[in-house]
């Protein structure tokens, strides 16, 4: 995942910042950060992908995303 697939995937789900970053229980700047291209530590990395995994997001070999 990275910044444009973050943000592609919370456009598919429909989530504001603070929705996925409570359901990473991250902090909404993480989200943020990481929607800027932000380096994250790879632990904060993997919750915020398993959250939007969670929701029913795939992600597709060609950098985009599509809801399963």
């Amino acid at each position: 995942m990275n910044a444009n697939q973050c943000k592609m995937a919370r456009a598919a789900l429909k989530l504001e910042v603070w929705e996925l970053a409570d359901a990473a229980d991250v902090s909404t700047s993480t989200i943020v950060g990481l929607e800027r291209g932000e380096a994250l530590l790879s632990r904060t990395f993997a919750a915020v992908r398993a959250a939007v995994e969670a929701k029913g997001v795939k992600f597709t070999g060609d950098g985009g995303v599509k809801l399963a």
